[in-house]
Protein backbone atom coordinates (compact mmCIF):
# COMPACT_ATOMS: atom_id res chain seq x y z
CA UNK A 1 0.00 0.00 0.00
CA UNK A 2 1.06 3.76 -0.73
CA UNK A 3 2.49 5.91 1.76
CA UNK A 4 1.79 8.66 0.02
CA UNK A 5 -1.64 10.95 1.76
CA UNK A 6 -4.01 10.54 -0.83
CA UNK A 7 -4.66 14.23 -1.11
CA UNK A 8 -0.73 14.37 -2.00
CA UNK A 9 -1.31 11.75 -4.17
CA UNK A 10 -4.12 13.98 -5.77
CA UNK A 11 -1.77 16.69 -6.51
CA UNK A 12 1.20 14.28 -8.17
CA UNK A 13 -1.74 12.71 -10.40
CA UNK A 14 -0.88 14.56 -13.94
CA UNK A 15 -4.08 15.53 -16.15
CA UNK A 16 -4.35 15.49 -19.76
CA UNK A 17 -7.24 17.86 -21.76
CA UNK A 18 -8.53 17.62 -24.94
CA UNK A 19 -11.94 18.30 -25.89
CA UNK A 20 -15.46 16.85 -25.29
CA UNK A 21 -17.93 15.49 -28.36
CA UNK A 22 -17.06 13.98 -30.80
CA UNK A 23 -13.51 12.52 -31.13
CA UNK A 24 -11.51 11.98 -33.98
CA UNK A 25 -8.35 10.17 -34.61
CA UNK A 26 -5.48 12.31 -34.14
CA UNK A 27 -6.06 13.31 -30.46
CA UNK A 28 -7.27 10.02 -29.56
CA UNK A 29 -3.47 8.98 -30.73
CA UNK A 30 -2.39 11.96 -28.61
CA UNK A 31 -3.60 11.15 -25.37
CA UNK A 32 -2.43 7.19 -25.83
CA UNK A 33 1.42 8.55 -26.96
CA UNK A 34 1.36 10.87 -23.73
CA UNK A 35 0.63 8.37 -21.44
CA UNK A 36 3.83 6.51 -23.16
CA UNK A 37 6.02 8.87 -21.59
CA UNK A 38 7.56 9.15 -18.08
CA UNK A 39 5.53 12.31 -17.23
CA UNK A 40 2.30 11.58 -18.70
CA UNK A 41 2.07 7.40 -17.61
CA UNK A 42 -0.11 7.41 -14.96
CA UNK A 43 -2.30 10.77 -16.11
CA UNK A 44 -5.74 10.89 -15.83
CA UNK A 45 -8.06 12.66 -18.21
CA UNK A 46 -10.07 15.60 -18.73
CA UNK A 47 -12.56 16.14 -21.58
CA UNK A 48 -14.27 19.50 -21.72
CA UNK A 49 -13.75 23.11 -23.85
CA UNK A 50 -14.83 25.15 -20.76
CA UNK A 51 -11.11 27.53 -20.52
CA UNK A 52 -11.47 27.06 -16.72
CA UNK A 53 -11.18 23.42 -17.06
CA UNK A 54 -8.36 22.84 -19.29
CA UNK A 55 -6.99 25.46 -16.97
CA UNK A 56 -6.26 22.75 -14.65
CA UNK A 57 -4.59 20.54 -16.85
CA UNK A 58 -1.22 19.77 -16.88
CA UNK A 59 -1.05 19.60 -20.79
CA UNK A 60 -4.12 20.25 -23.04
CA UNK A 61 -4.17 18.65 -26.99
CA UNK A 62 -6.92 19.70 -29.92
CA UNK A 63 -8.16 22.40 -28.29
CA UNK A 64 -7.91 25.41 -26.92
CA UNK A 65 -6.25 27.10 -29.65
CA UNK A 66 -2.37 27.53 -28.35
CA UNK A 67 0.39 26.19 -29.20
CA UNK A 68 3.27 26.77 -26.79
CA UNK A 69 5.51 23.81 -25.49
CA UNK A 70 6.66 25.82 -22.72
CA UNK A 71 3.30 25.61 -21.54
CA UNK A 72 2.75 22.03 -22.65
CA UNK A 73 -0.41 23.37 -24.99
CA UNK A 74 -0.73 21.62 -28.20
CA UNK A 75 -3.92 22.60 -30.61
CA UNK A 76 -3.52 23.21 -34.29
CA UNK A 77 -7.20 25.16 -35.11
CA UNK A 78 -5.63 28.85 -34.23
CA UNK A 79 -5.70 31.34 -37.25
CA UNK A 80 -2.34 31.30 -38.51
CA UNK A 81 -0.80 27.77 -37.19
CA UNK A 82 1.16 25.94 -40.14
CA UNK A 83 3.43 24.04 -37.74
CA UNK A 84 4.95 21.09 -39.58
CA UNK A 85 7.40 18.41 -38.62
CA UNK A 86 10.33 19.39 -40.86
CA UNK A 87 12.86 17.23 -41.86
CA UNK A 88 11.73 16.96 -45.44
CA UNK A 89 7.82 16.75 -44.48
CA UNK A 90 5.70 19.77 -45.28
CA UNK A 91 2.08 18.22 -43.83
CA UNK A 92 0.48 20.55 -41.61
CA UNK A 93 0.07 18.67 -38.10
CA UNK A 94 -2.90 18.15 -36.24
CA UNK A 95 -2.54 17.64 -32.32
CA UNK A 96 -1.00 13.60 -33.00
CA UNK A 97 1.81 15.47 -35.27
CA UNK A 98 2.40 17.97 -32.43
CA UNK A 99 2.65 15.76 -29.54
CA UNK A 100 4.64 13.34 -31.81
CA UNK A 101 7.35 15.69 -32.83
CA UNK A 102 7.74 17.06 -29.02
CA UNK A 103 7.56 13.42 -27.84
CA UNK A 104 7.94 10.94 -30.04
CA UNK A 105 11.49 10.21 -29.62
CA UNK A 106 10.89 9.37 -26.38
CA UNK A 107 8.10 7.19 -26.90
CA UNK A 108 10.05 4.94 -29.20
CA UNK A 109 13.19 4.88 -26.72
CA UNK A 110 10.87 3.39 -24.21
CA UNK A 111 8.56 1.19 -26.66
CA UNK A 112 12.25 -0.32 -28.18
CA UNK A 113 14.40 -0.24 -24.80
CA UNK A 114 16.74 1.25 -27.18
CA UNK A 115 18.41 4.82 -25.36
CA UNK A 116 16.89 7.92 -26.65
CA UNK A 117 20.70 9.26 -28.31
CA UNK A 118 20.52 5.77 -30.25
CA UNK A 119 21.01 6.96 -33.45
CA UNK A 120 18.31 4.15 -34.41
CA UNK A 121 15.81 6.13 -32.61
CA UNK A 122 16.53 8.71 -34.71
CA UNK A 123 15.64 6.56 -37.59
CA UNK A 124 12.53 4.91 -36.50
CA UNK A 125 11.33 8.30 -34.95
CA UNK A 126 10.94 9.89 -38.83
CA UNK A 127 10.22 6.37 -40.46
CA UNK A 128 7.35 6.12 -38.33
CA UNK A 129 6.31 9.65 -38.94
CA UNK A 130 6.20 9.00 -42.63
CA UNK A 131 4.40 5.51 -42.81
CA UNK A 132 1.86 5.78 -39.61
CA UNK A 133 1.69 9.81 -38.12
CA UNK A 134 1.31 11.49 -41.54
CA UNK A 135 -1.62 10.30 -42.61
CA UNK A 136 -3.36 11.00 -39.62
CA UNK A 137 -1.91 14.72 -39.56
CA UNK A 138 -3.09 15.48 -43.46
CA UNK A 139 -6.50 13.89 -43.03
CA UNK A 140 -7.07 15.79 -39.83
CA UNK A 141 -6.24 18.98 -41.45
CA UNK A 142 -8.38 18.15 -44.96
CA UNK A 143 -5.14 17.40 -46.83
CA UNK A 144 -6.42 15.11 -49.52
CA UNK A 145 -3.44 12.38 -50.93
CA UNK A 146 -4.48 13.49 -54.31
CA UNK A 147 -4.75 16.94 -55.02
CA UNK A 148 -6.81 16.82 -58.05
CA UNK A 149 -10.37 17.12 -59.18
CA UNK A 150 -10.60 13.80 -60.30
CA UNK A 151 -13.19 12.19 -58.87
CA UNK A 152 -11.85 8.28 -57.24
CA UNK A 153 -13.19 5.49 -58.24
CA UNK A 154 -13.60 4.06 -54.70
CA UNK A 155 -14.29 5.22 -51.48
CA UNK A 156 -12.07 3.92 -48.33
CA UNK A 157 -13.22 3.82 -45.31
CA UNK A 158 -10.59 0.94 -43.50
CA UNK A 159 -8.01 3.60 -42.31
CA UNK A 160 -7.23 4.09 -38.84
CA UNK A 161 -8.84 7.69 -39.22
CA UNK A 162 -12.83 6.39 -40.27
CA UNK A 163 -12.45 3.51 -37.54
CA UNK A 164 -11.76 5.90 -34.60
CA UNK A 165 -14.81 8.33 -36.23
CA UNK A 166 -17.24 5.12 -36.04
CA UNK A 167 -16.47 4.61 -32.70
CA UNK A 168 -18.10 7.90 -32.28
CA UNK A 169 -22.14 7.30 -30.82
CA UNK A 170 -24.71 7.31 -33.83
CA UNK A 171 -26.83 10.35 -34.03
CA UNK A 172 -29.54 8.23 -32.33
CA UNK A 173 -27.58 6.69 -29.65
CA UNK A 174 -26.85 8.52 -25.97
CA UNK A 175 -24.42 11.31 -25.98
CA UNK A 176 -23.57 11.81 -22.41
CA UNK A 177 -20.50 12.80 -21.38
CA UNK A 178 -19.71 9.21 -19.71
CA UNK A 179 -20.73 7.33 -22.83
CA UNK A 180 -18.39 9.39 -25.38
CA UNK A 181 -15.70 9.14 -22.92
CA UNK A 182 -16.11 5.81 -22.46
CA UNK A 183 -15.86 5.22 -26.11
CA UNK A 184 -13.19 8.02 -26.69
CA UNK A 185 -10.73 5.73 -24.39
CA UNK A 186 -11.69 3.09 -26.12
CA UNK A 187 -10.38 5.19 -29.83
CA UNK A 188 -7.34 5.72 -27.74
CA UNK A 189 -6.23 2.48 -27.15
CA UNK A 190 -7.18 1.46 -30.78
CA UNK A 191 -4.76 3.90 -32.09
CA UNK A 192 -2.19 2.92 -29.71
CA UNK A 193 -2.63 -0.69 -30.65
CA UNK A 194 -2.05 0.10 -34.00
CA UNK A 195 1.32 2.63 -33.27
CA UNK A 196 2.89 0.10 -31.08
CA UNK A 197 2.43 -2.94 -34.02
CA UNK A 198 3.73 -0.90 -36.33
CA UNK A 199 6.33 0.50 -33.89
CA UNK A 200 7.14 -2.86 -33.23
CA UNK A 201 7.48 -4.10 -37.04
CA UNK A 202 9.80 -1.06 -37.76
CA UNK A 203 12.09 -1.85 -34.97
CA UNK A 204 12.45 -5.57 -35.42
CA UNK A 205 11.83 -6.46 -38.55
CA UNK A 206 12.41 -3.22 -40.95
CA UNK A 207 15.62 -2.11 -38.72
CA UNK A 208 17.71 -4.92 -38.81
CA UNK A 209 17.10 -5.72 -42.89
CA UNK A 210 18.60 -2.02 -42.72
CA UNK A 211 22.00 -2.88 -41.24
CA UNK A 212 22.11 -6.32 -42.55
CA UNK A 213 21.95 -4.18 -46.52
CA UNK A 214 24.59 -1.62 -45.02
CA UNK A 215 26.86 -4.67 -43.66
CA UNK A 216 26.19 -6.81 -47.00
CA UNK A 217 27.21 -3.45 -49.02
CA UNK A 218 30.69 -3.56 -47.41
CA UNK A 219 31.64 -7.19 -47.05
CA UNK A 220 30.33 -7.67 -51.17
CA UNK A 221 33.15 -5.60 -51.81
CA UNK A 222 35.65 -8.49 -50.85
CA UNK A 223 33.91 -11.18 -52.80
CA UNK A 224 31.58 -10.15 -55.33
CA UNK A 225 33.02 -6.70 -57.17
CA UNK A 226 35.41 -3.94 -55.50
CA UNK A 227 33.54 -0.97 -56.97
CA UNK A 228 29.87 -2.17 -54.94
CA UNK A 229 27.95 -3.10 -58.16
CA UNK A 230 26.95 -6.19 -56.71
CA UNK A 231 25.39 -6.80 -53.02
CA UNK A 232 25.66 -10.00 -51.93
CA UNK A 233 23.08 -11.24 -48.73
CA UNK A 234 23.57 -14.12 -46.91
CA UNK A 235 19.91 -14.58 -46.64
CA UNK A 236 16.72 -13.23 -48.09
CA UNK A 237 15.74 -9.18 -46.49
CA UNK A 238 13.40 -7.01 -47.88
CA UNK A 239 16.17 -4.72 -49.45
CA UNK A 240 14.69 -2.52 -52.48
CA UNK A 241 12.83 0.52 -50.06
CA UNK A 242 16.06 0.59 -47.72
CA UNK A 243 18.42 0.92 -50.64
CA UNK A 244 17.07 3.58 -52.41
CA UNK A 245 16.97 5.42 -48.83
CA UNK A 246 20.18 4.27 -48.17
CA UNK A 247 21.38 6.02 -51.04
CA UNK A 248 19.90 9.52 -50.34
CA UNK A 249 21.24 9.41 -46.65
CA UNK A 250 25.13 11.16 -46.58
CA UNK A 251 25.34 10.01 -43.81
CA UNK A 252 25.83 5.89 -44.61
CA UNK A 253 29.50 6.06 -47.06
CA UNK A 254 29.40 2.92 -48.15
CA UNK A 255 26.05 3.21 -50.31
CA UNK A 256 26.43 5.37 -52.95
CA UNK A 257 23.61 6.90 -54.97
CA UNK A 258 23.35 4.79 -58.12
CA UNK A 259 25.68 2.43 -57.60
CA UNK A 260 24.53 -0.61 -56.99
CA UNK A 261 23.30 -2.49 -60.34
CA UNK A 262 22.77 -5.94 -58.89
CA UNK A 263 22.05 -8.16 -55.53
CA UNK A 264 22.79 -11.83 -54.94
CA UNK A 265 20.81 -13.67 -52.34
CA UNK A 266 19.22 -16.81 -51.32
CA UNK A 267 15.62 -18.05 -52.74
CA UNK A 268 13.44 -17.64 -49.72
CA UNK A 269 11.86 -20.95 -50.40
CA UNK A 270 15.68 -22.34 -49.61
CA UNK A 271 18.52 -24.16 -51.87
CA UNK A 272 18.63 -22.45 -55.06
CA UNK A 273 19.45 -18.58 -55.56
CA UNK A 274 18.32 -15.65 -57.43
CA UNK A 275 20.51 -12.60 -59.02
CA UNK A 276 18.16 -9.61 -59.03
CA UNK A 277 18.58 -6.21 -61.59
CA UNK A 278 18.53 -3.31 -59.31
CA UNK A 279 15.42 -0.77 -60.39
CA UNK A 280 15.35 2.60 -61.39
CA UNK A 281 13.52 3.26 -58.29
CA UNK A 282 11.74 0.87 -55.33
CA UNK A 283 8.60 0.81 -57.80
CA UNK A 284 9.65 1.11 -61.26
CA UNK A 285 9.81 -2.13 -63.26
CA UNK A 286 13.14 -0.59 -65.37
CA UNK A 287 16.15 -1.64 -64.26
CA UNK A 288 19.42 0.06 -64.46
CA UNK A 289 21.13 -2.39 -65.63
CA UNK A 290 18.90 -5.63 -66.80
CA UNK A 291 20.19 -8.67 -67.51
CA UNK A 292 21.54 -9.56 -71.06
CA UNK A 293 19.10 -9.78 -73.58
CA UNK A 294 20.71 -13.05 -75.30
CA UNK A 295 19.79 -14.87 -71.97
CA UNK A 296 16.32 -14.17 -71.37
CA UNK A 297 13.96 -16.74 -71.66
CA UNK A 298 16.15 -19.18 -71.67
CA UNK A 299 15.71 -21.93 -69.15
CA UNK A 300 17.92 -24.65 -67.41
CA UNK A 301 20.36 -26.12 -69.51
CA UNK A 302 20.00 -23.81 -72.98
CA UNK A 303 20.63 -21.14 -69.93
CA UNK A 304 23.71 -22.59 -69.28
CA UNK A 305 24.93 -23.43 -72.52
CA UNK A 306 24.30 -19.48 -73.92
CA UNK A 307 25.88 -18.17 -70.62
CA UNK A 308 28.91 -20.97 -70.16
CA UNK A 309 27.43 -20.92 -66.46
CA UNK A 310 26.46 -24.03 -64.75
CA UNK A 311 23.51 -24.31 -62.74
CA UNK A 312 21.41 -22.17 -64.60
CA UNK A 313 17.51 -22.21 -63.73
CA UNK A 314 16.00 -19.60 -65.55
CA UNK A 315 16.19 -15.19 -66.61
CA UNK A 316 13.05 -13.33 -66.82
CA UNK A 317 12.43 -12.38 -70.26
CA UNK A 318 12.58 -8.92 -69.06
CA UNK A 319 15.83 -9.60 -67.97
CA UNK A 320 15.11 -7.96 -64.38
CA UNK A 321 15.85 -11.27 -62.70
CA UNK A 322 17.44 -15.07 -62.60
CA UNK A 323 17.76 -17.83 -60.93
CA UNK A 324 20.97 -20.48 -60.26
CA UNK A 325 21.38 -23.50 -58.61
CA UNK A 326 24.16 -22.25 -56.34
CA UNK A 327 25.32 -18.63 -54.65
CA UNK A 328 28.58 -19.33 -57.29
CA UNK A 329 26.61 -19.18 -60.28
CA UNK A 330 23.96 -16.59 -59.34
CA UNK A 331 27.09 -14.16 -58.48
CA UNK A 332 28.85 -15.04 -61.87
CA UNK A 333 26.23 -14.62 -63.71
CA UNK A 334 25.72 -10.92 -61.93
CA UNK A 335 29.27 -10.67 -62.63
CA UNK A 336 29.33 -11.68 -66.28
CA UNK A 337 26.07 -9.04 -66.61
CA UNK A 338 27.78 -6.74 -65.09
CA UNK A 339 31.13 -6.82 -68.04
CA UNK A 340 28.58 -7.12 -70.68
Amino acid sequence: MSTIPQSKRQKMEKIIGTHNGTFHCDEALAVFLLRQTATYRDASLKRSRDPAVLETCDIVVDVGAIYDESKQRFDHHQRGFTEVFGHGFDTKLSSAGLVYKHFGQEVIANKTQLPIQDPKVNVLWLKMYREFIEAIDAIDNGISQYPTDIKPKYRSRTDLSSRVGALNPWWNQSTDSLTVDAQFEKASLLTGQEFVRKLEYYANAWLPARDLLIDSVAASKAIADPTGKIIVFKQFLPWKEHLFELEADESVPDVQPNQAIYVVYPDETGGNWRVQAVPVSSESFESRKALPEAWRGLRDEDLSKASGIDGGIFIHASGFIGGNKTKEGALKIAQAALAM
